[in-house]
């Protein structure tokens, strides 16, 4: 199965050719995307050098910050349209165990996404973390669970990997939700249209250097952003694997 791991990254320059080894070690048949929207610590001429080393990694340059969504997006296509069979979606700052892509490609052969979960049995966030981040983390979470009422553990999550097919099945062209929230609406609409989807349990450490890109402002509109996801699919809630034949017409 060859599998395209889209990476986007914005001032991850100390971090990237770490995971980029990391990832070529696996077992697995990957390409790199990197989606740099022009790092000022110079990650998009890092990415470029990596290239010209290693044909299986390319890089896209942007000309600033576009957001997560703009940047999954985008990667997507690009994937898609380079033949891919499946494509990974992870962070750059090893919050994302490389070695866990293995164990999700081998349970990809019975799902349509597979989620790297941190909250089913053996998932953890960072034992490091103050009480409060634990409990920020969750909470989101569990908000985001309740008000879609999502069967998953981790709708959050943002270390996946999706089938080819589930990705053309979706309409993405409605997808709308930067920040985190990205990560909820594509769940919940891949939940909306029946798709499989497994979890595999993760631990999420804290990034190993650089600073986290979290806010308020990105809080903020996660909160906001749920009750929006909920009612633009409302036309998809009850249709199901259904909703797929509509959609390609």
């Amino acid at each position: 199965m060859h599998i395209t791991i889209v990476i986007p990254t914005y001032n991850e320059a100390e971090n990237l050719p770490k995971l980029v080894s990391a990832l070529f070690m696996l077992p697995l048949d990957l390409r790199i995307l990197v989606v740099d929207d022009n790092s000022p610590d110079g990650t998009g001429a890092i990415a470029d050098e990596l290239a010209r080393r290693d044909a299986r990694l390319r890089a896209l340059h942007r000309a600033g910050k576009e957001g997560l969504r703009s940047a999954y997006l985008t990667g997507f296509r690009l994937a898609l349209d380079d033949g891919t069979d499946a494509v990974a979606q992870m962070d750059a700052d090893f919050s994302h165990d490389p070695a866990k892509l293995a164990e999700m490609a081998s349970r990809l052969e019975t799902c349509d996404l597979v989620i790297g979960s941190r909250y089913i049995q053996g998932g953890a966030v960072d034992e490091n973390w103050p009480l409060w981040r634990k409990s920020l983390s969750a909470f989101g979470n569990f908000y985001s669970r309740t008000i879609l009422r999502l069967p998953q553990h981790d709708v959050t999550a943002g270390y996946r990997l999706w089938k080819r097919a589930t990705l053309e099945g979706m309409p993405l062209h409605r997808v709308q939700s930067n920040g985190y929230v990205f990560q909820v609406e594509m769940t919940y609409l891949a939940h909306c249209l029946d798709y499989r989807i497994g979890e595999v349990p993760v631990y999420f450490p804290d990034r190993r250097s650089g600073r986290s890109k979290m806010s308020f402002a990105i809080q903020a509109e996660a909160a906001l952003r749920v009750w929006v996801v909920l009612w633009s699919y409302r036309d998809l809630r009850k249709a199901g694997k259904s909703a797929r034949n509509v959609l390609k017409h």
